[in-house]
């Protein structure tokens, strides 16, 4: 049965900056690829109906994996949800990943769902994945950088 997968954190940057990164073809090649992994994007329409492809490869094995989907609902600064495919037969059925932010004190609450992980990714595997991002994207987001 496919899982979900829920995580929670609060980064030490304003919201605005966050959503950017989620939007933002050269931030996510730097932030979402898990650790050992780069990251492409092939296509990135971000606007609701528009639609991205993005791929992740093995920098040891040079293997990789494809993926992608269509954005459902963008609310600047404050909610993304779009859809997700991998690309590959043995991981069939669509993912929906919702993206919620929160402006707070000392910057931004995230808040993702990803639901209907495919059967055969282990949702540690999964989780272990998502960590490994969110730190990566907390390096990107948090440094206040004078132009």
């Amino acid at each position: 049965m496919p899982s979900t997968i829920r995580l929670h954190r609060v980064l030490a940057a304003p919201p605005e900056r966050v959503y950017r990164a989620f939007l933002d073809p050269a931030a996510m090649c730097k932030w979402l690829p898990p650790h050992g992994f780069t990251g492409t994007v092939h296509e990135m329409d971000a606007r609701v109906g528009g639609r991205y492809r993005m791929s992740f490869a093995n920098l040891t094995t040079g293997n990789g994996h494809s993926f992608g989907g269509e954005y459902i609902e963008l609310v600047p600064n404050q909610r993304i949800r779009h859809t997700d495919r991998f690309d590959d037969p043995g991981l069939p059925g669509e993912m929906t990943v919702t993206v919620s932010l929160k402006a707070v004190s000392c910057g931004t609450e995230l808040d993702i769902v990803q639901e209907g992980v495919p059967d055969a990714i282990p949702a540690a595997d999964c989780y272990l994945g998502w960590q490994q991002s969110l730190t990566l994207l907390a390096q990107l987001v948090e440094p206040e950088i004078p132009d």
